[in-house]
């Protein structure tokens, strides 16, 4: 394994300048902003909006700087996802799943996939699903990958997938481990080796693309592939201690924090210009008491996370590999965010009535904040397990994947 990158700066990148990834976002996000009707017609990211995102190389922002990454530190990535959101939630999800993709391809992949995937010619950008619904068979030289798989966000704009897929035992059975556990992979391939299935009907978040997708017989060499449920980090020991769980962690749990704050904005500047009489919005003391009860809360959740992130930073920087707590924290962080958000988007539709029933920026951020807070990674039986492990109930166990099991 690669030693662990050090700089003067402790352990993050230094040829970065993240102010300039910053104020891009802020150049572009009338773009993203404007675009992000059609968007939803589309059912995609347009050309126009990908394309001023482009420049910001999401997929490289957490990779090293040793294979051409930006090698931001989690609290910088979280800032970055979220003002992308700010301006289209869309774009901000499709931006978090190719920075966390990345930056899970750059961590465990061995060192032969990674250059050929970070070659510094080529900007390869990652989408696919980490839910195992298909099968790897083992070939010479690597394996051959069938099945279907859904909610590929991101994917008309990626170069590889990255799918989670059992290994067959030969017999057509999933293979286990000498403790009893089935074997899960995670495969790299060229996106044009699948099938591109549509089906992504939804609620909100129409605009990221999220379909189906779908292998048959396609080839993956032996290093395209790692294990999901135990991955090692092969480089960045300490960062990527985080796992798969962890790196996903960053990425919704900064999309929330944007769009909570996108909609309060907007119910702010609209009940503004509702004054100069009585009953009218503006005028309203249950309006504003319950504006300011919102805004407390997404502001309380915003600065846990980020208190929880900076203690992450804190640690990686000493040397140390994430604990079975700093995990159960992330969890409960990640999780607060959505729900403040949520509690925050409900306040604002309810209270505005036609104005956020009609369609327009506050209409989607609450249809794209519903969507979002269903997703997997917010499973209350998550949140559940965090509780325990931070009580003590269940502090002799560890995490693997999004279960906390005992230790065997």
């Amino acid at each position: 394994m690669n030693a662990p990158i050090k700089h003067a700066s402790r352990y993050w990148g230094t040829k970065t300048d993240f102010a300039s990834l910053m104020a891009h976002v802020e150049k572009v996000g009338p773009i993203l902003d404007k675009n992000s009707e059609a968007n939803e017609k589309l059912g995609r990211l347009n050309e126009e909006t990908f394309e001023a995102l482009k420049p910001i190389r999401m997929s490289h922002i957490f990779a090293g700087e040793d294979i051409g990454g930006a090698q931001l530190p989690p609290t910088r990535g979280l800032q970055l996802i979220e003002a992308i959101t700010y301006h289209s939630g869309a774009a901000g999800w499709i931006s978090m799943v190719h920075a966390c993709i990345g930056a899970m391809s750059a961590a465990f992949l061995p060192d032969t996939a990674i250059g050929r995937l970070f070659d510094g010619k080529t900007d390869n950008r990652f989408s696919g699903q980490g839910t195992p619904t298909g099968m790897l068979k083992k070939v010479d030289g690597g394996y051959r990958l069938n099945g279907k798989w859904s909610y590929a966000s991101g994917i008309y704009h990626a170069t590889f997938t990255h799918t989670a897929a059992l290994l067959d035992d030969g017999n057509g059975q999933p293979a286990k481990d000498e403790k009893g556990d089935v074997i899960v992979l995670c495969a790299h391939a060229p996106v044009d080796d699948h099938e591109l299935l549509g089906n992504w009907n939804v609620l909100g978040l129409q605009a990221t693309g999220s379909i189906d997708y779908a292998a048959n017989d396609v080839f993956i060499p032996d290093d395209m592939v790692f294990p999901i449920l135990t991955a090692e980090p092969q480089r960045m020991q300490e960062f990527f201690s985080l796992g798969v769980v962890g790196l996903a962690a960053i990425g919704h749990s900064g999309w929330a924090i944007g769009a909570s704050r996108r909609m309060l904005e907007e119910a702010a500047k609209y009940a503004k210009t509702k004054t100069g009489r009585a009953g009218l919005l503006g005028e309203s003391d249950k309006f504003w008491y319950d504006f300011g009860r919102a805004e407390a809360r997404v502001r309380a959740a915003r600065a846990f996370l980020f208190e929880v992130w900076r203690e992450v930073e804190a640690s990686i920087e000493a040397g140390n590999r994430m604990t079975t707590r700093q995990i159960s924290l992330v969890h409960l962080a990640k999780s607060e965010v959505h729900e403040a958000g949520v509690d925050a988007c409900h306040f604002v539709y309810r209270s505005l009535g036609g104005a956020s029933l009609r369609y327009g920026v506050m209409q989607r951020i609450y249809r794209e904040m519903l969507t979002a807070s269903n997703h997997f990674t917010i499973n209350p039986n998550i949140v559940a397990a965090a509780g325990r492990d931070i009580a003590g109930l269940w502090s002799d166990r560890t995490w693997q994947f999004y279960d906390l099991i005992e230790k065997k």
